[in-house]
């Protein structure tokens, strides 16, 4: 009896071991290389989608201390650090409320940014944006929150059919992207002029009109201007991807988005 109480415990001892050390080694993994992240809201449609999965690639501009799980790498500023790039789509830690936000950078340091009528302007100069159609939707509950799409033809009656217009906006590097456009005239349509601080970043949501972003002063809920520090990792690919309010239910899931490129 000894002996099997003895096997027993060393098979419990065993198993911790292997819990113990698969932990670490997954911890070092999303410290280190990448973050898996879901897409809770709609502000960055139709680039990413609510229930998209992907992995931030934590590699990219360095690490700070948030690159480790609750803030908890022992150092300031960032270390092997490397340059975002403007229309990069960034996951990086809100300078106020602690959460992790997704969005596209827009404005680097010493940037002046300004909407105008709905055009983004840099260092005083529109970027070129051109209509690309219409981004279509079903008008529904999406994701865990539940959240209902906003739509440019509103009101829209539940299964209907939630429209907003799309285009294409290139930035001065050449980098493209869709933007969406809900309503007109509205406050994120028309801003003061921001400069941007050395050492900090400009960030919009690619749904312009549904985006609490650098826009909003961090006092308002917005972001505001986030230093370079926050950066955590740069969005490369999309891996996964439901449109349904549980991963159970597999007739919603979005073949077409597996392995997506972020753009």
């Amino acid at each position: 009896m000894a002996k099997t109480g003895e096997k027993q415990a060393g098979g419990i001892a065993e198993t911790i071991k292997t819990i113990f050390w698969a932990l670490v080694i997954a911890g070092v993994f999303r410290t280190l290389f990448f973050q898996p992240f879901w897409i809770p809201s709609g502000s960055m449609k139709d680039t990413l989608l609510i229930g998209d999965f992907l992995f931030v690639n934590k590699m990219a501009y360095g690490y700070s201390r948030y690159s480790c799980p609750f803030a908890l790498c022992p150092f300031e500023g960032r270390i092997l650090e490397s340059d975002p790039e403007r229309g990069d789509v960034v996951v990086f830690r809100h300078p106020v409320n602690g959460s992790d936000f997704i969005k596209r950078l827009v404005g680097l340091p010493g940037d002046t940014v300004q909407m105008k009528q709905g055009v983004l302007y840099l260092n005083g100069a529109p970027v070129q944006v051109a209509p690309a159609g219409q981004f279509e939707e079903v008008y529904r509950q999406q994701g865990p929150m539940g959240y209902y799409p906003q739509c440019e033809n509103a009101p829209v009656g539940e299964g209907g059919t939630c429209t907003k217009s799309r285009s294409v906006e290139t930035l001065p590097n050449g980098a493209s992207h869709s933007i969406l456009n809900i309503r007109d005239g509205f406050f994120s349509d028309n801003t003061p002029l921001f400069t941007v601080p050395e050492g900090h970043y400009f960030f919009m949501g690619d749904n312009r009109d549904n985006s609490q972003d650098s826009r909003y002063a961090q006092a308002n809920g917005g972001v505001g201007f986030v230093p370079a520090a926050n950066l955590i990792g740069r969005a490369d690919r999309v891996m996964f991807s439901s449109a349904g309010r549980s991963l159970f239910f597999v007739w919603t899931w979005r073949p077409d988005r597996f392995y997506k490129k972020v753009e």
